[in-house]
């Protein structure tokens, strides 16, 4: 009879064999390792595989990166004869207790999970645990475009515990600044990478305290050959081809006027196209100076013609006069 009630029973799952193992159910994974106790420290080290995109319009970028969780749980801790570690997939996750790291000032981050979902999990006899993530992350970067496009703009991505303050939980770089590498080919269209550095330090709540925060930052250094040919060297042409009305005769009125008309208009499709591509600004850049004197030039030359016509005009009707009487 108690056969069969066991089978009967379907709210009852036997425990997997790793779990067995490990003796999951015989802890509250709720509670941090050594609740009560001093700050565990929980190492990161990170791989940066790609930076996907810069926008600067949303003054945003994306970052494909391998996020790592190094600490030590002895409640993991479990009896090898070879001194082997035991790896597994993202399963096992959901019943243990990890790291509670968000990136702070993100838009947008998500997992990748094809075929299956990137996470991994290494779990060493002694307690040692090393957790792996494959992230792509969205976040945002605080640009100055004063000297645009001959700016450098630095951007960061920042790693925080989001429930453990410093009092619980000490979030620091595995190996100092050697935790951060990149790939070899790392390259983006507009921009020369500079330098990537790993820094860390501490963040204030009012409500919650003080936590331990880590930095990625890198430098970007923008590639000015794009922006001469699509703006800077147009802007110029405009400018030398509006002085070509000089050497026209000023009785051209309509190849002067058109001209004149012509260069104004391409002048300001230039500036609407710059400015469509940057964010909504309050303040100048370079290049808006570089294109408003380019514009002022241009409007000049019309107005000079128009000064001529209007002066030649006058000094006929004086002649006329003059003849007249």
């Amino acid at each position: 009879r108690e056969i069969k009630m066991r089978k009967l029973d379907s709210t009852k799952v036997r425990p997997l064999k790793s779990e067995q193992i490990l003796r999951i159910e015989d802890h509250d994974f709720a509670l941090r390792p050594g609740f009560g106790g001093s700050p565990i420290p929980v190492g990161i080290d990170v791989q940066v595989e790609s930076i996907d995109s810069i926008s600067e319009v949303d003054m945003d970028f994306t970052m494909t990166l391998y996020l790592r969780h190094y600490w030590k749980d002895e409640r993991l801790s479990f009896r090898s004869n070879k001194n082997k570690s035991m790896t597994f997939d993202g399963r096992l996750i959901k019943k243990i207790w990890v790291p509670d790291v968000f990136f702070v000032h993100s838009k947008r981050a998500f997992i990748h999970d094809t075929t299956v979902e990137n996470v991994m999990l290494r779990v060493y006899p002694d307690g040692n645990v090393l957790f792996s993530l494959r992230i792509t992350v969205s976040a945002m970067c605080f640009m100055d475009f004063s000297r645009f496009p001959l700016d450098t703009q630095n951007c960061s991505l920042e790693l925080e515990s989001y429930a453990y303050n410093e009092d619980d939980l000490m979030l620091y770089w595995k190996h100092g600044n050697k935790s951060l590498s990149t790939d070899e080919h790392i390259s983006l269209s507009q921009f020369f990478i500079e330098e990537f550095s790993a820094s860390s330090g501490l963040a204030f709540y009012s409500s919650t305290g003080w936590y331990n925060r880590l930095f990625i930052n890198f430098a970007l250094r923008r590639h000015i050959f794009f922006f001469v040919l699509q703006s800077y060297f147009p802007a110029m042409l405009m400018v030398m081809l509006s002085w070509v009305s000089f050497w026209i005769d000023r009785r051209a009125v309509p190849a002067r006027v058109s001209l004149g008309i012509t260069t104004v208009l391409t002048m300001s499709t230039i500036m609407t196209g710059v400015s469509a591509s940057m964010p909504q600004v309050s303040y100048i850049k370079a290049v808006d100076v570089y294109l408003w004197i380019s514009f002022l030039f241009v409007f000049l030359s019309v107005i000079e013609y128009a000064a001529v016509n209007y002066l030649t005009t006058i000094e006929e009707r004086k002649q006329l006069k003059k003849r007249g009487k």
